[in-house]
């Protein structure tokens, strides 16, 4: 795996870790916040080629 490839889907693990968070906190601004970076990062993975699967909930 290179270097991106690990980078994104350690970044897509880490937003999906903060989106839960703020779901269970009620906070619905940071939800929609996450939602919107969580969206960015697979269509960057898309792009580029790179399998989410079941990283992503």
């Amino acid at each position: 795996m290179d270097a991106f490839t690990a980078g994104i889907l350690q970044r897509i693990h880490t937003t999906e870790s903060d989106l839960m968070r703020a779901r269970e906190a009620g906070d619905d601004f940071l939800v929609e916040v996450e939602q919107g970076e969580l969206d960015d990062l697979h269509r960057l993975a898309a792009e580029h080629g790179v399998q989410v699967g079941a990283l992503s909930a």
